[in-house]
């Protein structure tokens, strides 16, 4: 694969999925280091049969199978143009589902690891009022306990964040600062850590993100 050096994830497929005719939300799956967007369509169909509409699933694929080359606890400007582009790619992929009919508010950004650590980065970048976001093991960029500002708000975003404690590759201090960031931007945040859980997503773990996701309630 020839990747572009400038923005390494250009021009990679995009995996699309309907689980319905008129589907009433996405999910935007972001897959981990040394995955792919294929692997994140299981996990897909059973968020997406918890909640109460039908959806369809938006799967963008990095290069190389990792978004960004080192850990997300370095400085920014380390993972770049790798994560500038792993964002942009976020942001394609939000666009292609608007133009299929699904505004921001239907959209749920849905990661594990490596990609959860985007597709927060990316929403507390964005701001405004998401469908959801389900973190499963991740946090915002940068290193511990720096302090960033962010300057969009996030009008009552529903998100879920989960995460081993400890956790081998995402420390669980980072997790709760990420939720702490995500409440003073004006979401609401569901926090759930997993003692002695390994690198990995259990099954309550979706059903608890489904809850809290939920049109039910």
């Amino acid at each position: 694969m020839n990747v572009d050096a400038s923005d390494p994830h250009a021009r990679l497929p995009l995996l699309r999925e309907a689980a319905s005719s008129s589907p009433e939300i996405a999910l935007l799956l972001v897959h981990g280091r040394g995955a792919g967007a294929a692997g994140m369509l299981g996990l897909g169909r059973d968020l997406g049969q918890r909640l109460d509409r039908p959806f369809a699933l938006f799967a963008p694929q990095a290069a190389d199978a990792t978004w960004y080359p080192g850990s997300f606890l370095l400085p920014l400007e380390d993972n770049e143009p790798w994560l500038s582009s792993g964002l942009a790619s976020l942001s394609r992929t939000s666009r292609a589902i608007e133009e299929a009919g699904l505004s921001r508010e239907a959209q749920f950004l849905v990661g594990f690891s490596q990609g959860a650590c985007l597709a927060c980065e990316f929403l507390a970048r964005e701001g405004g009022r998401w469908g959801g976001l389900v973190a499963f093991t991740g946090g915002v960029q940068g290193p511990l306990g720096e302090t960033r500002a962010f300057s969009s708000a996030l009008d009552g975003t529903k998100i879920a964040l989960s995460t081993g404690d400890p956790d081998p590759h995402v420390p669980v201090e980072r997790v709760r600062e990420t939720a702490a960031l995500f409440e003073e931007l004006g979401a609401r945040v569901q926090l759930k850590e997993h003692p002695g859980r390994p690198h990995t997503i259990l099954h309550e773990e979706v059903e608890a993100a489904a809850d809290w996701l939920s049109f039910r309630g």
